[in-house]
């Protein structure tokens, strides 16, 4: 639903007049020991150490930084500037993305807070692989919910998700995608609050779950800001990530959202580009809707960004000016992704692949040696059939 006015300056969980908790009063008391576990841990040297050692021995952290020279040059001679190009290689963590930071972390907030039922919501699949796997490492039980259009499109991702000992339930409500199984997933949370703890995936929700997510993937930008610093010398002049709900770029300044078919098709999930301020899955925030305040279809090729919303955070970025954000179709998309496999030889995921495709458009905004930090978050494993499907191509 849409609203207008300012939100009261006493709801907590605020990014300017974004985010806060538009829930019903039964996750009050959950939100609550939620938010005062993370400030308890934030505080506990041992909650630092474990976790630090899981990212280092269990997912593989720190990533790598490395520099794109054949990209950086097919860029360079694209758009007359010179640019040097480094991608922060997410896709090398552990079950191949970044979404496994933030469960870690998650899962250890939920053994601290004495939960021992995990649910989570995935879209492409990788945040529910990513859930699985750390319910499996620390012995809890998993369900995930993801819409049926993407348990057809991500038939790879649900198949690990079950090696892996979740129950993965197919929501055919609504379009079937990621909003519908996130619906159903709070539908569960509030049913079963009191031992079920709800891993949301991204830097959206009711208050804390935006600060959670952004501070458990922060070590990405920490990562990030002192590699570059030993290879340039110096800090990048632009970072660029694709933005979905926005989990893998609250450290960017330039988001990449999906077009779909095109801004002005009505066939897209560009949220900052085409939406209006509204409420979705707790929080207030930009979402796509129609006029009379229904929450709309978004459509993209990739379905870890088809999702008519975006985290608080990057309303208020977009807001103050902070980042700047930018829209691909599918289709340049799909170039982007054959840039990056022709040039680097990553087979990145279609979600990263967006960051790919601005980079011309991002570039050309830039001074001239200016160098740029893209976070590849994920590996295209999970979007062969997808691409093959798109190209024509039988597997």
């Amino acid at each position: 639903m849409t609203v207008t006015g300012s939100p009261p300056a006493t709801v907590p969980g605020r990014f300017g007049p974004f985010g806060g908790r538009y829930v019903s009063e039964t996750l009050i008391p959950s939100l609550d020991q939620l938010a005062a576990a993370w400030a308890e841990a934030s505080a506990d040297a041992t909650f630092a150490e474990e976790l630090g050692r899981l990212l280092t021995d269990y997912v593989g952290r720190p990533t790598p930084l490395g520099f794109a020279g054949r990209l950086s040059a097919e860029i360079a001679k694209e758009t007359g500037k010179k640019v040097r190009i480094y991608l922060k290689r997410e896709d090398l963590c552990h079950t191949g993305a970044h979404k496994i930071n933030n469960c870690i972390g998650q899962l250890l907030l939920a053994r601290r807070m004495g939960k021992t039922r995990i649910i989570a919501e995935t879209g492409a699949g990788q945040h529910g692989v990513a859930t699985a796997t750390a319910c499996a490492l620390f012995g809890l039980p998993c369900e995930v919910y993801m819409g049926a259009v993407d348990v057809e499109r991500q038939g790879l991702n649900v198949f690990r998700m079950k090696l892996l000992g979740a129950k993965v339930h197919a929501v055919k409500d609504g379009t079937a995608t990621l909003k519908d199984a996130m619906n159903e997933a709070l539908r569960d949370w509030v049913t079963n609050v009191r031992d079920t703890h709800y891993v949301i995936g991204s830097v959206a929700g009711p208050h804390p779950y935006p600060l959670l997510v952004r501070e458990l993937q922060a070590v990405i930008g920490r990562e990030a800001r002192a590699q570059i610093q030993e290879s340039e010398g110096r800090l990048p002049d632009a970072l660029v990530a694709c933005v979905g709900g926005g989990s893998n770029a609250m450290v960017q300044l330039y988001g990449v959202e999906a077009a779909g078919d095109g801004v002005d098709t009505g066939r897209h999930a560009a949220t900052l580009a085409r939406g209006r301020v509204g409420v979705l899955h707790g929080a207030r925030s930009y979402v796509l809707c129609d006029d009379d305040g229904q929450i709309a279809e978004a459509h993209s090729i990739s379905a870890g960004l088809d999702y008519p919303g975006v985290g608080p955070e990057h309303s208020h970025l977009k807001d103050t000016g902070r980042a700047s954000y930018l829209s691909v179709t599918d289709e340049e998309a799909l170039a982007g992704f054959a840039r990056l496999a022709r040039t680097e030889g990553i087979l990145c995921a279609l979600e990263s692949a967006h960051a790919i495709a601005a980079l011309p458009a991002v570039a050309a905004k830039l001074p001239d040696g200016a160098v740029m930090i893209v976070n590849v978050s994920g590996r295209g494993d999970k979007d062969m059939g997808t691409i093959a499907k798109r190209l024509g191509v039988t597997l």
